[in-house]
């Protein structure tokens, strides 16, 4: 009798032995509480030395808004600039530093764990999800700026009363964005446990997104010459939930069908994928160098 027979008729299995899929994401929903508490303990300490503390979550993508609005809205493109600027540049940073920070801290989730990860059993997944919940805690005043600018920009801009039956479908816009968020963190946390390199490309990976989502400037505008890549660019999942909530909220665009099915697709599909991924590899979490 060989030694995994007789660990089977003994009630016997391996440590760290992989679960089934639909175990192990019942296991990792049980103890989703270990993923909120971390995530918030993980916020605390980035704090914990800062005098403005928990404010620096608005300061800092507010600063970032209002540096690029100087630079590109007023002193090198006030002409070309998109109509309500302020509202249309404040969306473009701050939904784009969550994206930007799900994947840049799920990078780091499970590397940067390592002690908790090889003295402690529970699924791993939850690392990169406690990064999700940690950016999505620091989004929540953000956006909370946002709705406000916005509709002082539209009240300022002569539409009348800002809020309207649109504004509803800001949940699922964010909803959508989340698990985003989510997928791209998993997919991170699994691509840099195995190549540990990657980690120094994404800040420029992240440059290369950055300018070509449309943060201060209309893509359509800028490629309107460029049909071709235009088209490709659609599908870039920054630019489109950027575009989708711009659309949403700001007076004169549109929240199209198309970008509502493309917001759908990766956020459905990225964090499935991703999930799946995640669990094959579950048992080699901390044990690559």
């Amino acid at each position: 009798m060989d030694l995994a027979t007789y660990a089977a008729e003994n009630g016997l299995k391996r440590v760290g032995a992989r679960p089934p899929f639909i175990a192990y994401v019942k296991e990792a929903w049980g103890r989703r509480d270990f993923a909120w508490t971390l995530s918030s303990f993980t916020n605390k300490a980035a704090n914990a030395r800062n005098r403005l503390g928990r404010w620096w979550m608005v300061l800092t993508p507010a600063m970032q808004g209002v540096m690029y609005g100087l630079i590109f809205g007023v002193i090198l493109g006030a002409r070309n600039r998109p109509e309500h600027f302020i509202s249309y540049l404040f969306c473009g940073v701050f939904l784009f530093s969550f994206m930007q920070g799900t994947f840049s801290n799920g990078a780091t989730s499970v590397t940067g764990n390592a002690g908790l990860v090889k003295s402690l059993s529970f699924p791993r997944v939850l690392l990169p999800l406690s990064a999700t919940i940690q950016q999505f805690i620091n989004l929540v005043p953000q956006l909370g700026l946002l709705l406000i600018t916005v509709a002082g920009d539209t009240a300022i801009s002569g539409f009348g009363f800002p809020l309207t039956w649109k504004w509803l479908l800001f949940i699922p816009a964010m909803i959508l964005m989340v698990l985003f968020g989510a997928g791209s963190s998993m997919l991170a946390a699994r691509l840099t446990v195995q190549f540990s390199d990657l980690n120094k490309v994404i800040p420029f990976a992240f440059r290369i997104i950055f300018y070509s989502s449309g943060i201060f400037y209309s893509l359509d505008a800028i490629l309107k010459n460029h049909p071709t890549i235009g088209a490709i660019l659609k599908f870039n999942p920054f630019a489109a939930y950027i575009n989708l909530v711009r659309g949403i909220l700001i007076p004169g665009r549109e929240a199209t069908a198309e970008l509502w099915l493309i917001c759908a697709g990766w956020g459905i599909l990225l964090p499935a994928v991703s999930l799946l991924l995640f669990w094959k590899v579950e048992e080699r979490h901390g044990r690559e160098d």
